[in-house]
């Protein structure tokens, strides 16, 4: 009897020690999630070396294990102000740290230390893909009348598959809230700077380098260094509103505000306080019009406040 892929449930929960299995459930910590992709056994083949007195290949060991999973989940809060969405688990495995106002707010910022990590099951038909230790990298996506992903990346600790009975998954808010398509109604807010931009396009990438380290007597998946870059595609206007060229040539960083999502507990606003222009490379034409594909780089200033996510 073969395997149904449809036939898949994604849970992740955060682990109080590093590696151990807190095991998620169903029942909480369902992840709806699209476009899954998973490599189950990444790592390298070790040749055996010795001669032989014929010709032949020669035997592996595999060695490095690890294990690497991707997916997208649309962007939208938990349907309650001050309660934490479902994707949370993901942002704070991803080196973000969440902070949460009460009936107001839960807002993520990236951090430089104390990376939490989560374990993640893929569940494919009564198999489970295990993924210990997991931390990641994600990027926000929008483009114009689409769906608002974050695409997460993770590596985890390599784990044998095993089987497992198909966990009974609750989506909530995750199902019944309609995600809200990017639209002058639904992003209310786009700004550079002062300028009030059109936007086609927007990515931010959180650009986290994930890294494998497996040492003796020690295994475990780390996030060694960030590098964010940002990718959008506006509408030119006259120079006099906004000129991408001459802040490129002086270096200087702008403000970026995007607010998407209405509704009380159904807002997204993503804010990065300094963006420095880069060089634009070219010039784009969509329906006759010109339009700018720039990019831009966040930096911090005081350390740790190059971006924030906050749900509201």
């Amino acid at each position: 009897m073969p395997s149904f892929w449809r036939l898949q449930a994604l849970l992740a929960k955060i682990e109080t020690v590093y590696g151990t299995d807190p095991t998620p459930t169903g029942a909480a910590n369902a992840i709806l999630a699209e476009d899954v992709r998973v490599m189950p056994m990444e790592g390298q083949d070790v040749t055996r070396g010795f001669e032989r007195p014929y010709m032949g290949a020669r035997p592996t060991i595999a060695a490095g294990l690890h294990a690497k999973i991707s997916f997208k989940v649309e962007v939208k809060g938990s349907g309650t102000a001050g309660t934490v969405p479902a994707i949370g688990v993901l942002l704070r495995s991803c080196a973000m740290a969440e902070t949460i106002v009460a009936a107001t707010s839960v807002t993520y910022n990236p951090v430089s230390s104390a990376h939490e990590s989560c374990t993640i099951y893929f569940v494919n038909d009564g198999t489970n893909y295990l993924f210990k230790g997991a931390r990641g990298t994600f990027k926000y996506v929008m483009s114009a009348q689409g769906v608002v992903y974050l695409e997460f990346e993770f590596t985890g600790l390599f784990t044998q598959p095993a089987a497992l009975a198909m966990p009974t998954a609750t989506y909530g808010t995750q199902l019944t809230q309609m995600p809200q398509v990017a639209s002058s109604a639904n992003t209310p807010t786009f700004t550079i700077g002062a300028v009030a931009a059109v936007l086609r396009s927007f990515s931010l990438d959180a650009g986290n380098k994930v890294t494998p380290r497996m040492l003796v007597r020690s295994e475990s998946i780390l996030i060694t260094d960030r590098s964010e870059m940002i990718d959008m595609q506006i509408e030119a206007v006259p120079l006099a509103t906004y000129n991408p060229f001459s802040l490129a040539a002086a270096g200087t960083a702008q403000a970026i505000s995007l607010i998407h999502g209405t509704g009380a507990g159904k807002i997204c606003t993503l804010s990065v306080p300094a963006a420095q222009v880069q060089r634009p490379t070219g010039l784009a034409e969509q329906d006759g019009i010109t339009e700018w594909p720039l990019k831009f780089v966040p930096v911090p200033t005081s350390g740790n406040d190059q971006f924030t996510i906050a749900f509201t």
